[in-house]
């Protein structure tokens, strides 16, 4: 197995297609035709994770953070920055980062959360934008049927719960081809007039590459007509935080007190008490202020997250209860999650949770 393996696996959970722009995620470190072994999950690439990984023998780190952000323009080992990519890289350990790509995930970090918290109903709390495609093209009638089979195996026509989903019209299109073409039907030089069905499928935007490679190899044209849109429409299973309910609504001091134990959190910030019970529960791992309006327009009762400053708590307006949780407990349990889903991808091979805690906030 080759590092590319392991990050096709998680590819699969999280596309990094859907990662937000800000960010740097992906192999930062090594070579994706490594052979690979072991692989070394953790929540933060420090210098103790990656002496870690030597001990332990893994030449994989999988790390949630990227350990770099911003551009390296040097490698002195001035910081711990340095120091860690310049460790990995005399130690021939790769580190892969899949950071918000996993937040944007619907089975990620935010699903995590909701599941410690035992909420029921989830669903996205801000659907990400401009991930569904749209691919119109023009093929011969009488092999409509075949491109569209090949279109669907290769992941187009999902809308929601169904699957194959596609619109067909049929009409004529006409070509003439110069002395350079060769048309696989009518002849060069001679206007050809073909019945042909026009073919209009969704797919979500990680999987241009392989549709549009699956077109040109399957349509029987030299030149193949076709066109992509991107869709304002929005995608109800990729995006920031999570909205889910309690079976059985709490008190608000309830609430923070099965928060603080469920999350493992010593210290739990929040606003004012509005004396109201708590079913529905908005959450977003890490730094999430930009969703507190969010959570406020989908009806949570209470919004759960990390990092809020002063004035944030101010934007509750008495009617959300807001708990920052803290960033590293908010993401804690994300490297448990990817543990245990390459665990079921790679059967045959070690996943080994890092067990070093890489939180750099202390409680006094």
């Amino acid at each position: 197995m080759i590092v590319q393996d392991v990050i096709n696996h998680l590819e699969e959970l999280a596309p990094l297609a859907y990662a937000e722009d800000f960010d740097n995620v992906g192999l930062l470190v090594g070579n994706k035709t490594q052979k690979v072994t072991g692989i070394l999950v953790t929540l933060d690439t420090l210098e103790a994770v990656v002496d870690e990984a030597i001990e332990e023998n893994c030449n994989l780190i999988v790390s949630f953070h990227p350990i770099i952000f911003k551009g390296l323009k040097k490698l002195t080992g001035k910081n711990y920055v340095e120091r860690v990519v310049m460790k990995a890289i005399k130690h021939d350990i790769a580190i892969f980062s899949i950071h918000t790509a996993l937040d944007n995930a619907l089975q990620g970090v935010n699903d995590m959360i909701c599941n410690q918290l035992e909420l029921t109903n989830k669903r996205i709390l801000i659907p990400q934008s401009e991930t569904i495609k749209k691919l119109t093209t023009y093929v011969p009638k009488n092999e409509a049927e075949e491109l569209r089979t090949a279109l669907f195996n290769a992941g187009a026509g999902d809308i929601g719960n169904y699957s194959d989903c596609s619109f067909n019209v049929e009409g004529y299109g006409t070509y003439n081809g110069n002395e350079e073409s060769n048309p696989t039907k009518g002849k060069k030089g001679k206007t050809h007039t073909e019945e042909e069905t026009k073919i209009t499928v969704t797919y979500a935007k990680h999987l241009e590459s392989q549709i549009l490679k699956t077109l040109l190899k399957t349509h029987a044209y030299e030149e193949v007509a076709y066109e992509v849109t991107t869709l304002e429409n929005k995608n109800q299973n990729i995006g920031m935080g999570m909205i889910g309910e309690f079976v059985n609504p709490m008190d608000e001091a309830s609430f923070l007190n099965h928060l603080k134990t469920k999350m493992n959190t010593e210290c739990i910030r929040h606003s004012l008490f509005l004396n109201k019970k708590i079913k529905k529960v908005a959450v977003l791992g890490g730094s999430g202020s930009f969703a507190i309006q969010a959570a406020k327009a989908s009806g949570a009762d209470a919004f759960v997250t990390a990092d809020l400053k002063y004035h944030d708590f101010f934007t509750s307006e008495n009617n959300i209860l807001l708990a920052d949780i803290g960033h590293y407990e908010s993401e804690q349990f994300t490297k448990i999650l990817l543990v245990a889903y390459l665990t079921k991808k790679i059967t045959n091979f070690a996943i080994i949770l890092s067990k070093i805690n890489t939180n750099p906030v202390k409680y006094f």
